[in-house]
């Protein structure tokens, strides 16, 4: 067994960190909804939300939206408030070369496991980490645990009572195929997990076997702490929503059915797909090659 990690040491002074421009302009949707319900209540002078908004005429309408005889309704009231949205490199995702690089230097089995589960299934960290072992259909079949779904798959649920903390983000719960080599890799990290006696009774997939609390289910403190020792070794910026970024971009790139894509990635909008959506400069190039020479023949 590998010995415990060192404690941790004072952490030094760094940047802030700030949220990306998308998830910014998110956050300032829900806050100027918020005000508009404060002040239907008046609970909130409507001046004030009058004053964060501004008409806009809509020259295209949103399907099933009607203009009205005399246009009326192609008018809204909009936010001023906004963050310019880069359209190029809209999402960080790790290639399946980043991903291998990742997986080639991580030591421990569980570690393994977890890097392969992440960029087999693009799940979300929160969502792994909310894995139960109950969960793990990993036999070519499982009506014997009263589950018709055929080949290896994972189950993944939203539990509120998970000791982690972990929540999946979307309230429906989704089926995704895993191949027989993740089913392979879990089986290695079963063995190892064996050797931590106290980690027999957590019934969660991931759990601390080299730190205390010995045993106990993972969080993300630690899986972060993971992939940041990761980074390190293979001069990569590596974050576990990066695997779920590039397994998206890789279905998409192969040609899979964006409703297919959509289920696998437990989205509920399709507009969620968008950021995966974006094309290298080869392919655009191949594209702009490829009408050149027609034209020519």
């Amino acid at each position: 067994m590998d010995e415990p990690l060192p404690p941790r040491s004072p952490r030094a002074s760094s940047p802030p960190r700030f949220r990306m421009e998308k998830s910014a302009n998110q956050v300032m949707t829900g806050v100027f909804e918020f005000l508009r319900f404060c002040s239907r209540n008046e609970w909130v002078d409507a001046e004030l939300v009058a004053r964060l908004t501004e008409t806009k005429y809509l020259n295209w309408l949103p399907p099933g939206k009607e203009a009205g005889e005399d246009g009326q309704f192609r008018t809204v009231r909009t936010k001023i408030l906004k963050l310019p949205e880069s359209s190029e490199d809209a999402v960080e995702y790790l290639t399946p070369e980043e991903a291998d690089q990742l997986f080639q230097v991580a030591t421990r089995a569980r570690d393994r496991f977890l890097i392969a589960l992440l960029g087999c299934t693009g799940e979300r960290i929160s969502e792994a980490l909310g894995l139960r072992r109950q969960d793990m259909h990993l036999l070519s079949s499982s009506r014997s645990l009263g589950c018709r779904v055929e080949g290896p798959h994972i189950h993944v649920r939203r539990r509120a009572n998970n000791a982690n903390g972990a929540l999946a983000k979307s309230r429906f719960a989704r089926v995704i195929p895993v191949t027989e080599d993740l089913a392979g890799l879990y089986a290695d990290y079963q063995l190892e997990r064996d050797e931590v006696p106290k980690a027999a009774g957590c019934d969660m997939v991931f759990v601390n076997l080299f730190h205390a609390p010995l045993g106990q289910p993972m969080r993300y403190g630690t899986a972060k702490e993971l992939f940041d020792r990761l980074a390190k070794k293979t001069q990569l910026t590596a974050r576990p929503h990066m695997l779920r970024h590039g397994a998206a971009t890789a279905w998409v790139r192969a040609g899979v059915d964006e409703d297919v894509v959509q289920d696998l990635m437990g989205h509920i909008s399709r507009s969620s797909l968008t950021p995966y959506l974006h094309r290298t400069d080869g392919e655009k190039r191949a594209a702009v090659e490829l009408v050149a020479a027609r034209r020519r023949s």
